[in-house]
């Protein structure tokens, strides 16, 4: 039913738990992954001569590649195929550009980590997870 999953990674426990749910399904049904990370806009302030946001920007690009490269082998050591992209939301929200590559890649399932924050935090921080739900075209298995 499930044969192509997408799963955004962040590197969180919920992540991580999104992904082991992902290996299950993928396993079950002789499934592929792909097994994304969003780089979200590091601007903070316009014009600051105390931040430089290309070393930042690649600090998090590198990073963001060697979770993917972690999370690829995990899928490889379970048996599973899985493909990694990094994405660059570019301006965007993060969930757009979740729910827009798993339009491209044409995804059946999207397996996403929720935090589960409430309150100001949520407020504060938003939700990717809620975001996706929204937008989303497809089927989306929250992992708590």
């Amino acid at each position: 039913m499930y044969q192509r999953i997408l799963v955004p990674v962040d590197g969180s426990p919920t992540s991580e738990r999104a992904l082991q749910e992902a290996l299950r399904l993928a396993q079950q049904q002789s499934g592929r992954l792909e097994l994304v990370h969003v780089l979200g806009d590091v601007r903070l302030m316009e014009a600051s001569s105390y931040i430089n946001y290309a070393e930042m920007k690649d600090a998090m690009a590198s990073a963001g590649k060697k979770l993917l490269e972690q999370t690829r082998m995990v899928a490889q050591q379970s048996g599973t195929a899985a493909e990694v992209k990094l994405l660059e939301a570019g301006g965007a929200r993060i969930a757009s550009a979740i729910v827009e590559e798993a339009r491209q890649w044409q995804a059946d399932l999207i397996v996403i980590g929720t935090h589960g924050r409430t309150g100001f935090s949520r407020v504060l921080f938003g939700s990717v997870a809620e975001g996706v739900v929204r937008t989303a075209q497809i089927p989306v298995l929250l992992i708590r």
